[in-house]
């Protein structure tokens, strides 16, 4: 097995996990975040939030890691274009630590807020409205942006390639706008928005397991690596 077989089973394994670890992790704490008396639920279900932020942590570190392991495959089509990709998924990650720092802040807040009682009810509710806008916001801009706009690139350098079928880059392309026409129009609360997030979603699961089974076009590995060497000759 070469190196780029190797690569293109890692970095199909790193989607895999990244999606499936946000999928729970979201699960496990939008109930609490999202509860009105949300410092008590938190405190309430410390071994739940524990985990949720476990989950989105592991996610943090696996989209880096999608980026860092493809970063040599894309190089050799477009070196600022794969730079440019490794940086937004780094920049993700980065954001969804922000995240999750904001959530465990806000539980050693929710424990302090429950041994209080009534006492100074007010600043802890102020300080966990704090943490839950920089903690929505981090993972905002790290799914918004960060996310969409890497999504963007990977499949535009995968269709221009030939790496995988364009079929499927395609498909990634189209899902990745749609994502972002979903955050455009979300202020405007139209129904089934929902929606939009279904064909980047699924693109990415069909995507991670093409690189399991079939991996990356050799002839265009190969193609871009004789480019490669004559620009290097020149």
């Amino acid at each position: 097995m070469n190196s780029n077989r190797k690569t293109a089973i890692i970095v199909g394994v790193l989607f895999i996990i990244a999606t499936v670890a946000y999928s729970l992790g979201v699960i496990l704490l939008d109930p609490i975040l999202g509860a009105s008396d949300y410092l008590t639920s938190a405190s309430e279900n410390e071994n739940q939030m524990i985990m949720g932020s476990f989950l989105v942590l592991i996610d943090a570190v696996a989209v880096a890691g999608i980026g860092i392991m493809i970063y040599p495959i894309l190089k050799k089509r477009n070196e600022a274009l794969a730079l440019g990709y490794a940086g937004a998924r780094i920049a993700e990650s980065v954001l969804f630590i922000v995240n999750v720092i904001a959530i465990l802040t806000l539980l050693a807040l929710s424990q302090e807020f429950v041994e209080a009682g009534a006492l100074d009810a007010s600043y802890y509710q102020t300080f966990g409205t704090i943490l839950l806008a920089a903690g929505d916001l981090a993972f905002l801009f790290g799914f918004a942006v960060a996310f969409t706009l890497s999504a963007l690139i990977l499949n535009s350098l995968l269709y221009q390639s030939k790496l995988v079928p364009r079929w499927l880059s395609g498909w990634g392309f189209v899902g990745a706008l749609l994502l972002w026409v979903y955050y455009l129009l979300q202020p405007f609360s139209i129904n089934l928005l929902g929606i939009l997030f279904i064909p980047i979603a699924v693109q990415e699961m069909v995507f991670a397991v093409w690189l399991i089974v079939k991996g990356f076009n050799p002839d265009a590995i190969d193609s871009a690596t004789a480019k490669t060497d004559i620009n290097e000759i020149k």
